[in-house]
């Protein structure tokens, strides 16, 4: 049974991460099998793809033992920034684990923008708590002013006494995961 209490995940970059300006490539999302999600991953890395699997710590508590394991930021998904023509996509649908990569056909596959998986490694290097989060499509959107996550987008929710929450979402999956922020350095956007 997981309890999901959050615990830092500053640490947290699991794996050879895509490059930072993954301008040419566009990002793509997989869909994998229950638990397969580092399966997948290790396999593309081997393949010379660039997976990003987003983790956070939680706490498990497993024969009475309470211990802080990683577990996928997005249960079932990851991230690919690479050129997708008909041959690697053949490649990518070759691993084991792997349920499919989100789109139509090979030719038109589904585009996760690349502010929004950017704005999710921001917030796992800057090492703030990340906790999984309902997704949200409406409400005040924010925008941080100061510190580590400067120019970060999201949706503002639970204001409370100079500490809130920033919503950040990958709107293809539609997921969310909320990161603590001071709200004395956020603004509308």
């Amino acid at each position: 049974m997981l309890n999901v209490t959050p615990v830092s995940s500053a640490d947290v970059h699991p794996f050879p991460v895509p490059p930072q300006n993954c301008a040419a490539p566009e990002w793509y999302a997989l869909w994998t099998h229950s638990h397969c999600e580092q399966l997948v991953h290790d396999q593309l890395a081997g393949k010379g793809f660039h997976p990003f699997l987003p983790t956070i710590d939680v706490w498990s508590r497993r024969r009475g033992v309470r211990r802080r394991i990683r577990v996928p930021m997005f249960p079932g998904y990851l991230f690919l920034c690479d050129e997708m023509d008909k041959a690697s996509y053949l490649r990518v649908r070759s691993v084991r684990g792997l349920v499919r990569v989100l789109g139509e056909r090979w030719d038109c596959l589904d585009v996760v923008p690349g502010h929004e998986v950017d704005a999710i490694r921001r917030a796992i290097d800057a090492g703030h708590p990340v906790i999984p989060h309902p997704y949200v499509k409406e409400g005040q959107r924010a925008r941080i002013t100061h510190g580590p996550l400067t120019g970060l987008e999201g949706i503002l929710i639970e204001d409370r006494s100079k500490r809130g929450l920033l919503v950040l979402s990958v709107q293809l999956l539609q997921r969310s995961v909320a990161v603590v922020v001071d709200c004395t350095d956020i603004e509308p956007a």
